[in-house]
C-alpha cells in the first residue's frame, strides 16, 4: 500500500524541481529589471519591497500551479512557466504608467505604490492561471 502510494513520487520529484527552478528564475529576472535590489531593500527592513516582491511572486505562483495542474508534460508546464514569468514582467512595466517613478517610491519604503503593484502582479496572475485551464 505504501509502494503504491509513492508511484507518483518521481513525478512529484520532476515537477516539483521544475517549479523550484522556475521561481528562482523568476526572482532572478524580476529582481534585475528592478532598479534597486529587493532582497537589500527586504534586508533593511523596506515593507514597501517585500510586499511587491511578495505579492509579485504569488502572482507568477498561480499560472505556475495551473501549469502543473494541466501541462501535458514537463516541457509544456516549462513553456507555460515561462509565458506566465514573461506577463509577470510585462505587468512591472504596465502598472508603472499611471504611478510615476513607481519603482523608486517602493525603493523609497511607500506602501501605496508596492500594494498597487504587487496587487496588480496578483490579479494578472489570477487572469493567466484561469486562461491555462484550457491548455493542451
Amino acid at each position: 500500500m505504501v509502494l503504491q502510494s509513492l508511484a507518483g513520487l518521481p513525478a512529484f520529484l520532476v515537477y516539483f524541481c521544475e517549479a523550484v527552478i522556475a521561481v528562482i528564475a523568476y526572482l532572478f529576472i524580476y529582481t534585475r529589471i528592478t532598479p534597486y535590489n529587493e532582497f537589500d531593500q527586504i534586508r533593511n527592513n523596506n515593507p514597501a519591497a517585500a510586499i511587491a516582491l511578495g505579492l509579485s511572486l504569488l502572482g507568477f505562483s498561480l499560472p505556475l500551479i495551473s501549469a502543473i495542474a494541466h501541462a501535458a508534460n514537463v516541457w509544456d508546464c516549462m513553456i507555460w512557466s515561462l509565458i506566465a514569468l514573461i506577463v509577470q514582467l510585462v505587468v512591472f512595466f504596465m502598472v508603472r504608467i499611471p504611478v510615476p517613478n513607481l519603482p523608486q517610491r517602493i525603493a523609497d519604503g511607500e506602501l501605496a505604490p508596492a500594494i498597487w503593484l504587487g496587487l496588480a502582479s496578483l490579479a494578472f496572475g489570477g487572469i493567466n492561471a484561469a486562461c491555462m485551464i484550457y491548455s493542451p
